[in-house]
């Protein structure tokens, strides 16, 4: 696992991009799978009934309010270059890891790099975008709620590194001081058919994937009407089991189409080659 610290902006924009590997578009929703983790405050700023799904507009919207709410905060020599943007990377030869894990990952690095304070209810905006595969990308305001200016400590990348190194063992991924590849600093980019296939297999998950959540509502819901009196509510339970059976078996689809994408494509023989590598001698 590798850390980096990337210059400081003056807007989350490029963070977010480079994060998500594509422009910031305004009609792109992000959803918990990919913004897998963010700063604890952001709780009290959206409403039960409210949208939970952001676009990647509204959230470097989010993360860029402070610079309104507090238009003269800045660091030292006056420096307005809040925006924070750190990144890490998995050894090449790494598991996937799961939402939970990301999210815990991101909630450690954040705390190593003192953006996010237990206890202090006026701390940084930050979230933690999980769009890569074998990457996460933690972005932060450094203005504080209370419009105080958040100065990194002096040896942030140490902090990050050796969080890396506790993270690797807690979670059991190859440490870059041990693994085959150690001492790369940059991580080979992945194919498009591998990021593809995440997206695949993220929609197949059987824990956390959105279809296995729907699959999970209808069985319920079918299950609650069984038990309502009547021949009808005995046939729409029925028909709901076979919606869930169809969702299970798309899932099935899903997964088996994103482990053919990963596959190494194998070129055809030639048929004379084949003929000829049977012929007798």
């Amino acid at each position: 696992m590798i850390a980096r610290l990337h210059e400081r902006t003056h807007t989350p924009h490029d963070p977010l991009a480079e994060a998500l590997g594509r422009p910031v578009s305004p009609n792109e929703g992000l959803t918990t799978y990919t913004v897998v983790a963010h700063w604890p405050g952001l709780d009290y700023f959206t409403l039960d009934d409210e949208q939970k799904t952001w676009t990647c507009v509204q959230w470097a919207e989010h993360l860029e309010d402070p610079y309104l709410e507090h238009p003269f905060a800045a660091g030292p020599d006056d420096d307005r270059r809040a925006i924070l943007h750190l990144d890490i990377r998995l050894h090449p030869d790494d598991r996937e890891l799961t939402g939970p894990e990301w999210a815990e990952t991101a909630h450690r690095l954040a705390r190593a790099a003192g953006i996010e304070i237990p206890g202090k209810e006026h701390g940084c905006r930050w979230i933690a975008v999980q769009a890569q595969p074998g990457r996460l990308d933690v972005i932060a305001n450094l203005i504080h709620l209370d419009g105080a200016w958040h100065t990194p400590p002096a040896d942030i990348l140490r902090r990050l590194s050796d969080e890396a190194r506790r993270i690797e063992q807690d979670l059991r991924l190859i440490s870059v001081r041990t693994g085959p590849t150690a001492g790369l600093s940059v991580r080979p980019a992945p194919t498009a058919s591998a990021q593809l296939a995440s997206v695949l297999t993220q929609l197949a998950d059987e824990q956390v994937g959105p279809l296995a959540t729907v699959r999970g509502l209808v069985e319920h819901t079918a299950h609650r009407i069984a038990r309502q009196p009547g021949a009808a509510g005995t046939d729409t339970a029925h028909r709901l089991e076979l919606i869930a059976r169809r969702l299970h078996a798309i899932q099935q689809d899903l997964d088996s189409t994103a482990a053919h994408l990963v596959q190494p494509s194998i070129a055809a023989v030639p048929p004379a080659a084949r003929y000829t590598a049977h012929r007798s001698p």
